[in-house]
């Protein structure tokens, strides 16, 4: 991939200051950019790596006033920083989407159909009555179940196993060891103290820009024509853990190992930090934030909400008792020095 710094600009919306025909094939850091590589400036505690950057051109904010000369090309726009992520974005589509047609071994059954450059990985799985739209890429060692059906320009990682039934939307990006539709925990307890096993029937649903991190499991609902729900927008980390007949709203985000219990309901727009764990069957409202290794087991109803802690509640109530609990033991202290002066105190008779 190479650009003119001319043709980078026109594609931020951004005005050049220095050599618009300078080519650019690579994007870096501000402090170890060569010649053929850009880089961005957002924080100006780095403005001094400005002015001894290699970088061929920098994208810096439109009303950014150099202190020192600037050797390099300069690129001025709104907000460096989503305009370098803009970048990002679409060099990573670049890389992402070059391969095209079918390695072998591969398999691929009955009554599928499948749309235009599409890339299908050495074995890779597909099974019966699939619905594949155009720019899908499958690599190797996927799993594709029967009846499933993904969207355009969706890329199904190495080791991705997609269980039948399963609906992968547009623009998606599932990474390695995804799974998607395996069984719910569904077991029913026996008079014998043995568990007998709930056959798990529905299926699960993604929507529209949804990226899933590798090692993720999304369980199926448990009814036939039941879904557990990941609508559009929404961003899984790595390592976490959703479960039968779960529905996540759009735009929300779930970093790492991180557990959803099963008929749980979390909102739009909600931030659900590393390690926390959500009971089932409750509902978050819209644009709750929960801290990480925060234990939720009731319902939200208000927007906006922000919690923390285990069992959790309101961030700032949990603020306040933690700074009372990490003096505990200097109030533990004083509790025995005022105990051992009052056993001291001399009694009524001995005043007499």
């Amino acid at each position: 991939m190479e650009f003119t710094v001319n043709q980078i600009a026109s594609l931020l919306g951004g005005e050049v200051k220095g050599d618009g025909e300078l080519k650019i094939n690579m994007l870096a850091k501000i402090q170890e950019a060569e010649k053929s590589q850009i880089s961005f400036l957002s924080n100006l505690k780095y403005e001094n790596h400005l002015y001894s950057t290699n970088a061929g051109a920098v994208i810096v904010n439109k009303d950014f006033e150099p202190k020192k000369p600037v050797k390099t090309t300069l690129i001025l726009v709104e907000d460096p920083y989503s305009s370098f992520t803009v970048l990002l974005e679409e060099y990573h589509k670049f890389i992402s989407f070059q391969k095209t047609g079918i390695e072998e071994p591969s398999f691929i059954g009955k009554d599928c159909q499948v749309g235009q450059d599409v890339y299908r990985g050495a074995f890779s799985y597909i099974g019966n009555n699939v619905k594949i739209g155009d720019n899908v890429k499958i690599y190797p060692h996927a799993y594709i179940g029967d009846n499933v059906k993904i969207g355009n320009n969706t890329i199904v990682n190495s080791g991705v196993k997609l269980y039948a039934n399963t609906v992968i939307g547009n623009n998606c990006v599932l990474h390695s060891g995804v799974v998607i539709g395996s069984d719910g925990f569904g077991f029913a307890p026996q008079e014998d103290g043995t568990y007998k096993t709930i056959p798990q029937m529905g299926n699960v649903t993604v929507g529209d820009n949804v990226d899933i991190g590798a090692n993720t499991v999304i369980d199926c609902a448990t009814f036939h024509g039941d879904s557990t729900k990941i609508h559009s927008g929404v961003k899984l980390d790595n390592l976490i853990q959703i479960a039968h007949n779960v529905e996540i709203g759009k735009n929300t985000v779930i970093a790492a190992q991180s557990g959803v219990s099963g008929s749980t309901i979390i909102g739009e727009n909600c931030v659900i930090a590393g390690q926390v764990g959500i009971a089932g069957h409750i509902v978050l409202a819209n644009k709750t934030s929960i801290g990480a290794k925060a234990g939720l087991g009731k319902s939200i109803k208000e927007e906006d909400a922000k919690l923390m802690g285990s069992p959790a509640f309101d961030v700032k109530d949990f603020y306040r008792s933690y700074a009372a609990f990490k003096n505990l033991p200097d109030l533990n202290a004083k509790l025995k020095q005022l105990e051992e002066k009052v056993l001291n105190l001399p009694t009524f008779q001995e005043k007499q």
